[in-house]
């Protein structure tokens, strides 16, 4: 083809080549303070958007800090980031507010999803029941992602999976939300557990 002729129509020509990444949404769900705003934040190649909102005295008596007693903001709606994996594919990912009087939200954010990680801090796994059940309960993919807090996790996966109750087929990992590698490949998890969802419904 040379530089005046028109690019083909029929899907051969180079314009066919250079399409947009595919975009697909994940969903970032975890009790309060479990690292969702600082996995968005590492891994997102945009500046992310964060809803965080001061922690008032009246919501530190409502929210328990004991674990996170430096934490002094909070998520009152959604983080929201992007990250592209490859030329074909690019992850929108949304975080959900961890507290459970947010929870009228997540219909909203969770609606489209491909799949979701569910982050969990092993110092207090109850905090994560209402993720898990929420994924389950919708059929939506998801792994459980244990956060490696100063380093280190409380309980081994076999003993998280059996807190959790979560089934066989349900990944569960060690990350670290700090760590943008880490949180890519805990995603990636998640991405090949729907993608084989999505093949099998076919």
């Amino acid at each position: 083809m040379t530089p005046t002729e028109p690019a083909a129509l029929d899907g051969s020509g180079p314009a066919a080549a250079v399409r947009p990444p595919l975009p697909v949404k994940m969903v970032i769900a975890g009790g309060f303070g479990v690292g969702k705003t600082t996995a968005v934040g590492a891994i997102s190649e945009i500046e992310p958007l964060t809803t965080e909102a001061a922690i008032t005295e009246v919501a530190a008596g409502v929210d328990d800090l004991t674990h996170t007693p430096r934490k002094t903001t909070t998520t009152v709606a959604m983080d929201f980031g992007c990250i592209t994996i490859d030329p074909t594919l690019k992850l929108y990912l949304f975080g959900t507010p961890g507290q459970e009087r947010f929870g009228f939200m997540w219909d909203d954010i969770v609606e489209g999803a491909l799949g979701g990680l569910v982050i969990v801090d092993t110092r207090r796994l109850d905090d994560c029941y209402a993720a898990v059940d929420y994924f389950e309960h919708r059929k939506i993919p998801f792994a459980v992602a244990a956060n490696a807090f100063d380093g280190k996790v409380e309980h081994t996966l076999e003993e998280v999976r059996w807190a959790l109750d979560v089934a066989d087929h349900v990944p569960v990992v060690i990350f670290d939300a700090r760590e943008r590698g880490s949180v890519r490949d805990a995603l990636l998890v998640v991405l090949e557990l729907a993608l084989a969802r999505t093949e099998s419904l076919r």
